[in-house]
């Protein structure tokens, strides 16, 4: 492609510049860009593209890990790989326009100037820290209007929590929901409150927040005349999408339920019962995790002989949820997007003495995007990053004048699901603490797309939302199921966090730890200054009574309520660890801390190692090479580090044919070279032919390596709680390949931490499942040859393109890397 010449001969030619050796480096890319279409500044004189970003973005991709500091010059004309993310005066020669925003509020003169770059990025200058905040709502409207449009009443859907309904689905849809008075009125009142009961800090975030909704209403009195003002519940509402979409986890008890029966129907009881626990993989002992310490949280818990265990009778659940208008397109949108990575490199291992740090979320891509990026500078603020409209005025991923934070979904389990005994044959009186209750019956108000509106009306009892109903497996009584979510009616306090981080109220990674305890959503949050690097696991995580399953549903009669939540210290957390690396790709954070249920086959081949492997390539570490192996992991396959197992146990056994043969020793080869997906050429097809080769065998492998253990139906089932391979343009988290890989390399006599109770492939027999993986290999690639022909080393496979929804941007080759923003910085001593 000519845009990957133009890219080879930019890096070629900026050869000869290099940060200077302790020098700070400060820059960002976020791909979506700052403009939504139609923005009124978006055709001044000097304005970039609003793919120019994108295109960034698209160009470091083929680069692999070979990342020079060539490509950390920052690009002022979108013509290299990132842009500055520096702290900007207000007279700064690069700003070229310039905006004065002033109002009344609350008795408050709010005023602020606005200047912008050639990316659009708006700089916010104000004498007040309050004007800034007003500007940072101003912007926010006036970047991302159409986002708020679609966002502000379908976020209330979230926060109460309409059964089978996530909130990213009506927003990408387009739905248009319109909730009743009531849903209003609780979750104004719910919300306000806890922000209330978070003393003198909440009530200000509640001043803060209509200071910022002032901005962003005054852009709309601007250019929506007679459009209904932004109020608190809007700003509650945001923050709900948030919490759902990338800060809870769990919640899939249910469907974990419904394999356990399938599995003690295909199995038997007490086969059944092993094969559930070893697929879940709750705690893997031997999987990588970004701290070395311990932070057990209630990792071992019994499926046998649970207490308080209601097992559900598979086939018998009934969802309770709204059937949306064109249900069939609604489900076909992703849920939650696990990609974000963060890398820390403390002082001792990088080569400036200095900490480095590379990372940020991964939202998908969306244009307009969810993220849009500031330059604030008051009094008391001065910090430049990523925000979105759920923050009022604050930042949510960044860097202030000497330290930057980042974050990636944790998953914690913080939903579980309570299993109602129904009262005389009712499906609306349910038993609680010793008498029947009436189920509250909340009629929540109407879901429309293309013309066509339909009434949600669901129950709640004192646990939540009823998702369904199911028989219980033995009896065959009814039972009502509701979720209960940690964060539910608090999920506003979350920006206590990123107030005292954007107020620059925090100087030490010590408090930044502190400050993250206040947050009740469930993410990983990283901290890098010029001295210390730093991680805690956030989150209001529910302990649950000894020996209750948390991944099952419990009985709901009161006996086995929450009794409090895991105290901050005993979070996952490190400061300057003596690795001197802190890693997360939404891994497992630390030992003895489990798995959400919603997280199946997290075992002892995860992406994370990707990043380990690369980063173990250089003992002392540059911004450059840090960047490297973000870089090439996303484009790494993880089925890569466990090949070598299998290609050990096809050594048991004779190849059924040369092809069979050949294409198994190219996959050896690709996988020997790292597992690359990328398309460096730019010719429209994936470099290496082991990438065709490895597809073309991989469902029918996995299968033949488990399935005639587990029989065909409940591997069908399996999938639906892990995919046999999250391929591109999936992130390559979830996968058979980790159970392939503790099982395989227990049947060849290895050490196995973690093992499995159960053997799978070849029910135990090394010869027969080497004789089963070999005829599963021969079977595809004959496939494969059939349209190909018999060299597996002249296959293809065409680059993975995706492009941004629901409006298009541009077509981008696949990579798995972050989209919210991706920060690369160090700090100057």
């Amino acid at each position: 492609m000519i845009r990957r010449a133009i890219a080879g001969a930019l890096a070629a030619g900026a050869l000869a510049w290099a940060p200077a050796a302790g020098a700070s480096v400060e820059l960002n890319v976020i791909p979506s860009g700052q403009q939504e279409p139609g923005a009124s500044w978006t055709a001044l004189p000097g304005i970039l593209p609003a793919a120019t970003q994108a295109l960034m973005y698209d160009r470091l991709t083929p680069l692999g890990r070979n990342v020079t500091d060539a490509v950390l010059q920052p690009s002022a004309d979108g013509t290299g790989y990132f842009k500055s993310a520096r702290l900007l005066g207000a007279d700064d020669p690069s700003l070229l326009t310039d905006e004065t925003v002033t109002a009344q509020a609350g008795g408050r003169t709010l005023s602020a100037r606005i200047r912008r770059d050639a990316y659009g990025v708006p700089h916010v200058f104000s004498t007040s820290d309050d004007g800034v905040l007003f500007a940072a709502g101003y912007v926010t409207a006036q970047d991302r209007s159409l986002v708020l449009d679609q966002t502000r009443f379908n976020g209330l859907a979230a926060a109460i929590g309409i059964p089978g309904t996530p909130v990213i689905r009506l927003v990408l849809g387009l739905y248009d929901y319109r909730p009743s008075a009531r849903v209003v009125r609780d979750v104004t009142r719910q919300q306000t409150a806890a922000l209330r009961a978070a003393g003198p800090e909440g009530r200000r975030v509640l001043r803060d927040i209509d200071t910022y909704l002032a901005g962003i209403n005054l852009w709309y009195a601007r250019n929506r005349p007679g459009f209904a003002r932004f109020t608190r519940t809007d700003v509650y509402a945001l923050n709900a999408i948030k919490a759902e979409f990338l800060g809870e986890g769990g919640g899939q008890e249910v469907e974990n339920a419904l394999f356990l029966d399938a599995a003690r129907d295909r199995l038997g009881a007490r086969r059944g019962t092993q094969a559930y626990i070893d697929l879940r993989r709750r705690d893997d002992p031997s999987s990588s995790t970004t701290t070395t310490r311990r932070a057990p949280w209630q990792p071992r818990v019994p499926v046998r002989g649970a207490r308080g265990l209601v097992r559900l009778e598979q086939g018998s659940f009934r969802s309770a949820a709204p059937v949306l208008p064109d249900a069939a397109a609604a489900a076909a949108i992703p849920g939650r997007r696990e990609a974000s990575n963060a890398l820390l490199v403390s002082g001792r291992r990088s080569a400036t003495g200095r900490p480095l740090l590379v990372g940020g979320p991964q939202l998908g891509y969306e244009y307009p995007g969810l993220t849009l990026e500031m330059d604030l500078s008051g009094p008391h603020i001065h910090v430049r990053g990523a925000t979105a409209p759920p923050l009022p005025g604050y930042m949510l991923i960044g860097r202030g004048t000497d330290f930057a934070w980042t974050l990636t979904s944790a998953g914690a389990d913080v939903i579980d699901t309570y299993a109602e005994r129904l009262c005389g044959g009712s499906r609306t009186r349910y038993r609680y603490r010793g008498r029947c209750r009436p189920m509250d019956r909340l009629d929540a108000g109407t879901i429309a797309k293309n013309g066509r509106r339909v009434r949600v009306v669901f129950d709640r009892t004192v646990h939540g939302p009823v998702i369904g109903y199911a028989r219980e497996a033995g009896t065959r009584r009814l039972v009502a199921l509701s979720r209960k979510r940690a964060d539910a009616g608090r999920e506003t306090t979350d920006q206590l966090l990123y107030r005292r981080l954007t107020f620059g109220r925090v100087h030490t990674a010590r408090a930044f730890i502190r400050a993250a305890a206040a947050t009740p959503q469930t993410f990983n949050s990283f901290y890098a200054s010029r001295s210390e690097i730093a991680f805690v696991t956030t989150g209001r995580l529910p302990l649950r009574p000894r020996g209750v399953n948390p991944d099952l549903p419990v009985d709901g009669g009161g006996e086995f309520e929450w009794r409090g939540f895991l105290p901050a210290a005993r979070h996952p957390q490190a400061i300057d660890p003596p690795s001197g690396l802190l890693v997360s790709w939404n891994n497992k954070p630390a030992r003895g801390f489990p798995a959400g249920d919603d997280r199946w086959s997290e075992g002892s081949v995860v992406r994370d190692d990707l990043l380990l492997r690369e980063l173990a390539r250089v003992p002392r570490h540059t911004l450059a090479t840090v960047l490297g192996a973000a870089n090439a992991a996303a484009t790494e396959d993880p089925r890569a580090l466990m090949w070598p197992t299998v290609a050990a146990v096809l050594a048991a056994a004779r190849p059924p044919s040369a092809l069979a043969q050949a294409t198994a020793a190219e996959i050896s080869r690709w996988a020997a070279g790292g597992g690359s997906w990328v398309d460096a050429n730019g010719d429209g097809a994936i470099d290496d032919p082991g990438v065709a080769a490895i597809g073309a065998v991989w469902d029918r492998l996995a299968g033949a390596a488990l399935c005639g253990r587990l029989g065909a139906r409940l591997c069908t089932q399996l999938e639906t709680r892990a995919p046999r391979f999250e391929g591109p343009p999936g992130g390559m988290s979830a996968g058979w390949h980790q159970y392939l890989a503790t099982d395989l390399r227990a049947l060849l006599g290895r050490r196995v931490r973690g093992r499995f109770g159960l053997s799978y492939c070849g029910e135990g027999s090394l010869p027969r499942c080497a004789r089963d993986l070999w005829a599963a290999i021969a079977a595809g690639a004959r496939e494969q040859a059939a349209s190909q022909g018999a060299d597996p080393r002249a296959w293809t496979r065409p680059v993975v393109a995706f492009g941004f929804t629901p409006l298009p941007l541009v077509t981008m080759q696949w990579t798995n890397r972050p989209s919210g923003i991706q920060q690369v910085l160090q700090f100057a001593p």
